[in-house]
């Protein structure tokens, strides 16, 4: 017999399918993350394979571990996946990282998702927010809208709890998967994003989680200074000197001179306090 929360949640679960199921044919901007892969499982359910298209778009802003995930998940679903190159670093808009660059980043994807929807003869393009993200700085929502691309699990209702929650009882490898959010996002507001940089970041994140640390976490590129925020009960850890003079010593091999540890731990969007109120 399922409690009050349960209830909730599979009642969002229930508009989520009949949302899917009035869009007939979808095509899904899908990372291999838990929201999206949720997302092309239930669209796959719901619809059929035949009318489910996954599309990964990949660039030098990508994580490594994300790469291999999405066509590993996608496969496992039996939907058509397609991966597609991205050129945004070949933008002198998006690389001189203003407060807006995640909106010039998925202007460009999206568009390019819409048209190849028009063209395959897929009436929606569908992305992976969930209702949790209103509450963080995401200029990117405003692209999406603006194309129409629809987030049928925030329309659902559906918190990144709901999904992981849904995620565990259907079996999905990804329930407990941590956020790998754009690697650009490593580095503070106006300072020029550069292949070089994202290399150093998604290296030493890598490095960090092989180490043994919790996968959430985030390596933030302050120049030639690595802050590293962790999950807070792995700071005893780095007490181990040992482990630590690993992590510096790998760290300072990627081209970094200082190695720091936040001591607030992970915060997802820390440097987004760096944007004024006019500028969101």
């Amino acid at each position: 017999m399922m409690n009050e929360l349960e209830r909730e949640i599979y009642e969002k679960y229930k508009n989520l399918k009949e949302n899917l199921r009035e869009m007939k044919r979808v095509l899904v901007a899908f990372s291999g993350g838990v929201d999206s892969t949720f997302l092309v499982k239930v669209a796959r359910d719901v619809l059929g394979r035949e009318n489910v298209l996954a599309v990964t778009a990949l660039s030098a802003t990508t994580a490594k571990q994300e790469r291999s995930d999405a066509d590993t998940y996608a496969k496992a679903f039996g939907v058509e996946h397609e991966v597609i190159q991205t050129s945004e670093l070949d933008n002198p808009e998006f690389t001189k990282n203003a407060p807006d660059k995640c909106y010039i980043c998925k202007k460009s994807r999206f568009q390019v998702l819409v048209d190849m929807a028009g063209e395959r003869g897929f009436h929606f393009v569908i992305d992976g927010e969930n209702l949790d993200d209103r509450a963080d700085y995401r200029p990117g929502s405003l692209a999406s809208k603006e194309l129409g691309v629809k987030s049928p699990l925030r329309d659902a209702g559906l918190t990144k709890n709901d999904i992981r929650l849904l995620s565990r009882e259907f079996g999905l490898n990804t329930w407990d998967k941590p956020s790998f959010a754009c690697l650009a996002s490593r580095i503070p507001y106006r300072q020029e994003i550069t292949p070089e940089k994202l290399r150093q970041v998604d290296e030493g994140e890598h490095f960090m989680r092989e180490s043994g640390f919790s996968p959430q976490l985030r390596l933030r590129h302050h120049q030639d200074i690595a802050r590293l925020e962790l999950d807070q009960d792995d700071f005893a850890k780095l007490a181990d000197p040992d482990l630590r003079a690993r992590v510096v010593q790998y760290l300072k091999s990627l081209g970094f001179q200082f190695v720091t540890l936040d001591l607030e731990g992970y915060n997802m969007g820390s440097l987004n306090r760096s944007i004024s109120d006019h500028e969101k």
